[in-house]
């Protein structure tokens, strides 16, 4: 099993590329689903969540080409052609290891009329249950049944209708689900209380390049005139907030000044005013961002929530940087009951971190020291990198098969902006 090794207690400087969205790419493959014409997704993430959904989708009937970066990308390019569905089914095999695998679920019964989709699995950060994917559904006219473990979702007489409905909460796989089920409804369909979240702009914008009549993308109502079919396109995929979000923490634990090309600035402003809050200079401007760490570290309080307020996926994060701030920061997890795994590996390495509940109270220490961690999640494994990178000594991070999920060339970007990091294999 491969490990991450990081020598700590260097600056980091230069230039780092920010890759194509995680959480965009695995909402926008679906949609090959949804049309018998090619996709064609530019700008694609090499990561593993990404080549386990490509084969997912190869196993419902899709054909797959890969190629390498097209200019101005440093992911890959991918054509998805569903001209013919072989399967409404999606097993428990594949979609036990990614949650994300549940995304089937609308386009299928979209198009196909049907869909039996394996219950997801994923992080293990909390409870996330899929009730408001099937509710949504419900509305938009198919018929649930649960059973042995699988969901099997049914529109009668092959098309859904289309119908309303109004999220109780906000949910941002349910609100993606329900408008990939809704672009083929006989109907008009309202979704009222959506996600907002540029990830599920950036879906309702592919899909208006494939044909679909949606109103109201960015706001909390949509509006989705089903249509009979839609046609391919080619769609380069957003770049990833979070990803440029974490290698931000990165330079404000460890000093320095990076430019994180490629990051769009209006995706993660909740990020970039946290970042200033806690005493890093930002810089702004179309296609990029330049933090800038040269002074101590401002405690904060930060909560989550959902868009544009500050990123659940960023807090581990946060909590890394502020584990040498000069203070009492307070951090409130709103969103997911059990993402705080990361605190007794980061107190391995020397952090004060008590936590209450949802809150989390992290008091300032003068310094880190490496230690061997675990990864525990997506997420959490990159604090302990970020932690790695100011502690004193050798880190060690194992179980980095959660990092290979979600960030795209890890060391070779740590490498470029002068991190001493490199992967071992322990055989």
């Amino acid at each position: 099993m491969d490990r991450i090794i990081i020598n700590g207690g260097r600056r980091l400087e230069g230039r780092l590329p920010i890759s194509g969205a995680k959480n965009a790419a695995l909402t926008l493959l679906p949609c090959c689903i949804l049309t018998d014409e090619p996709l064609t997704l530019r700008n694609l993430p090499r990561l593993a969540d990404v080549d386990a959904f490509g084969h997912l989708l190869n196993e419902l009937g899709v054909s797959t080409t890969v190629e390498g970066a097209s200019p101005g990308d440093i992911g890959r390019v991918m054509t998805l052609r569903a001209n013919r569905l072989t399967s409404t089914v999606a097993p428990y095999d594949i979609v036990r290891k990614m949650r994300a695998s549940i995304l089937v679920l609308g386009p299928l019964v979209g198009r196909a009329g049907e869909a039996t989709v394996s219950l997801p699995g994923g992080c293990a950060i909390g409870n996330r249950p899929i009730d408001l994917h099937l509710k949504a559904l419900e509305a938009l006219g198919a018929e649930i049944e649960l059973a042995a473990g699988y969901v099997r979702a049914v529109a009668p007489g092959g098309r859904l209708p289309g119908g309303d409905f109004a999220f109780p909460v906000v949910s941002v796989g349910a609100t993606e689900n329900a408008v990939m089920a809704a672009v083929l409804a006989s109907g008009r369909s309202v979704l009222d209380n959506v996600a907002r979240e540029p990830e599920i702009v950036d879906l309702c914008r592919l899909l208006q390049a494939m044909g679909a009549r949606i109103d109201g993308i960015g706001s909390a109502t949509l509006t989705i005139d089903g249509v009979a079919e839609l046609h391919g396109a080619t769609y380069r995929v957003m770049p990833d907030r979070i990803e440029a979000g974490s290698y931000a923490c990165a330079v404000g634990i460890a000093g320095g000044s990076v430019e994180l090309a490629g990051a769009e600035p209006a995706d993660m402003a909740a990020t970039l005013d946290a970042l200033i809050a806690a005493g890093l200079a930002v810089e702004q401007g179309r296609d990029f961002v330049r933090v800038t760490a040269d002074g101590p570290i401002n405690p904060i309080t930060l909560s989550t929530a959902p868009f544009p307020d500050f990123a659940t996926d960023m807090q581990a994060q946060f909590m890394a940087m502020l584990t040498l701030a000069a203070g009492e920061s307070v951090l409130t997890e709103t969103i997911f009951e059990n993402r705080y795994m990361h605190v007794p590996e980061l107190a391995r390495m020397g952090a004060d971190i008590r936590v209450n509940g949802r809150t989390a109270t992290v008091h300032g220490v003068k310094g880190l020291s490496g230690a061997p961690v675990m990864a525990t999640d997506l997420r959490a494994s990159m604090s302990l990198i970020i932690a790695g990178l100011a502690a004193s000594g050798t880190t060690e991070v194992s179980r980095i098969y959660h990092l290979d999920r979600g960030y795209e060339q890890l060391e070779s970007k740590l490498q470029a902006i002068g991190a001493d990091v490199e992967r071992v294999s322990s055989g």
